[in-house]
């Protein structure tokens, strides 16, 4: 019997002492027994100090209790485990645990679960902070933690001399948009993420900072663009090597889902020199030099200079223009003569005509195309430019068909864009304008450079889709891309415009004469069709007529005219031949 009463004496002991509160009620939450530490846990809660009923004591913070208990229907069990109760505006965190004894009898387990709460919200924390500083497709740091080191690396003594510089490498893939849009989405997000880890392979190995590379950090800043922070540079020069390997690194071919894929890199450098720059600032010159690498040809690199500044905010002026001037219809279509050129001698003035855009800015006055071509592909307004041009310039050769009959222009040649045949369904909106203009389709040719005539299949795709229609294609500035006499055959053109610079020439080099014989016999041996571009002399229409070229076209027989000066030009050269 003594023993007996030791052993409840310990049990009543180690109930006494255990830090957790245990408390048996009665089904409907009376209290019978409860230990101090329970006691210490709920006395904040209860009402007026009164610890009777459990599900009283407990009503704020856990109103749903009484109702848990009388729809558990065992005779015992698990009625809730884990419990969160907060006390005191979440000042204390309790955890409560609810066994069902018997058919008559609770037992609850209360613990206090602050610091343990706390811990968990402080994970919870640095897991969210760590999201939202990481791109989920290629698991870099984004833009937000670029900006955070290089606010890191600014804050460091700029006066040290010892390897105290830095550089911002902003690096955008050259011909991505085209590879997503042949191979789809799926594919392209495949390609990124084997980019980004080329672009970590060239890093010098991680230190035990997520993302940075012994003061390197590498990010994807969205879309095909990546950034590149490099600390601890002694000078601009070795930024440009890492640069350098980079564009190697990254430039090497890629095999997805079994198509082998190119994707050079172009790549803007801004060397973080002032202490006060702001970070912003430092990405956006990096991303202008950037800019500038790929107006040069892309797959390489540019170093930020200042007049890159001032150029990048007159190409933002003229972009806001042009897309002002597409509303209010500012731009207008010119036509540049394309005559025949007879085997006899004479010379044929109503072959065609090719429209080419001009903008009437209300300050500047007329913009010449250089001046914004280039800015509408780059700002993705070139695809709704170019259509302005076959819409209106096919409304204008209808219009001539109908006032002068068989004297009018038999062909009208429009520019193709990149944008354009990157359009799904763009065969269709040509289709459209044809009909909606009543133009032949037969009558109509659109001339694409040689370079973008022999880039992918989706471009090959699309201009057998315009072939389709019934429209001609014709090779534009022929001599100046990748293409070769060897593999015309393989482009699906029916004319090739042999470029100016092999016209200019052709009087005083026998080389160039030489091209040109070698272009129109292998042009006329595949059935195709050969126009000479940019004659300026009566010399360099002697010369490629002799070369048998089909046609000619320049500042010789006309400069580009509107619509009203050409049917001038016209009738003036009506009875010439």
């Amino acid at each position: 019997m003594a023993v007996d009463d030791s052993a409840y004496e310990a049990l009543m002991q180690f109930l006494y002492r255990t830090p957790i509160g245990l408390v048996q009620t009665t089904l409907d939450g009376t209290i019978e027994m409860l230990n101090p530490m329970s006691s210490q846990l709920l006395m904040p809660l209860a009402h007026d100090g009164a610890l009777e009923n459990l599900f009283a004591v407990l009503d704020r913070v856990a109103p749903q209790l009484r109702q848990m208990v009388g729809a558990f229907a065992p005779a015992s069990g698990v009625v809730c485990e884990g419990l969160r109760l907060d006390v005191d505006g979440g000042a204390q965190v309790l955890s409560l645990n609810l066994l069902k004894l018997d058919n008559a009898r609770l037992m609850a387990a209360v613990s206090d679960v602050t610091l343990e709460t706390q811990r968990e919200q402080e994970r919870l924390a640095n897991r969210l902070s760590n999201a939202a500083r990481t791109d989920a497709l290629t698991r870099m740091p984004n833009r937000s933690a670029v900006l955070e080191q290089l606010r890191l690396v600014q804050g460091r003594d700029a006066g040290s001399d010892d390897g105290g510089g830095f550089a911002v490498l902003f690096m955008n893939c050259d011909r991505f948009r085209q590879v997503n849009d042949a191979l789809g989405q799926r594919a392209g997000d495949q390609l990124l993420i084997m980019i980004a880890d080329r672009i970590r392979s060239v890093l010098r190995p991680p230190t035990d900072r997520i993302g940075v590379h012994g003061g390197q950090l590498a990010a994807r800043v969205g879309g095909d663009e990546f950034i590149v922070v490099l600390d601890g540079l002694r000078r601009p020069e070795d930024a440009e090597s890492v640069a350098a390997r980079l564009i190697a690194t990254v430039g090497r071919g890629y095999t997805v889902q079994g198509h082998d894929v190119v994707c050079s890199v172009s790549v803007g450098i801004a060397w973080g020199g002032a202490p006060a720059q702001d970070p912003d600032e430092l990405l956006r010159d990096a991303s202008i030099a950037m800019v500038e690498a790929k107006r040069a040809g892309g797959g390489r690199h540019v170093r930020f200079a200042q007049a890159m500044r001032e150029r990048a905010a007159r190409r933002s002026d003229i972009e806001a223009d042009l897309r002002l001037a597409l509303q209010e219809e500012q731009l207008f279509v010119v036509y540049q003569p394309v005559v025949a050129l007879r085997t006899d001698g004479s010379t044929d003035y109503a072959a065609g005509v090719e429209a080419l855009v001009r903008w009437q800015h209300p300050v500047r006055g007329v913009v010449p195309p250089f001046e914004f071509i280039g800015i509408a592909e780059e700002c993705g307004l070139i695809g709704a430019l170019g259509d302005f041009v076959l819409q209106r310039a096919c409304t204008d050769f209808q219009a001539w068909r109908q006032s002068l009959g068989d004297t009018a222009p038999r062909l009208l040649a429009v520019n193709l864009s990149r944008a354009q045949l990157g359009q799904a369904g763009w065969s269709e909106t040509v289709a459209r304008i044809l009909a909606q203009t009543g133009v032949d389709a037969r009558q109509v040719q659109l001339e694409v450079t040689e370079s973008l005539a022999a880039q992918d299949a989706q471009i090959q795709q699309r201009l057998h889709e315009l072939k389709a229609l019934g429209i001609t294609l014709a090779l534009d500035d022929f001599g100046t891309g990748y293409s070769s006499l060897a593999s015309l055959h393989l482009l699906p053109v029916d004319t090739v415009k042999i470029d100016r610079s092999f016209v200019s020439q052709s009087e005083s080099s026998e080389h160039h004469r030489v091209l040109i014989e070698a272009t129109v016999k292998v042009a006329q041996s595949l059935g195709m069709s050969t126009v000479a571009e940019g004659i300026e002399t009566t010399a360099q229409a002697e010369v490629v007529r002799a070369l048998r070229c089909d046609k000619g076209q320049g500042y010789l027989y006309s400069k580009p005219l509107t619509s009203d000066a050409l049917l001038t030009w016209l009738a003036t050269h009506r009875t010439a031949g």
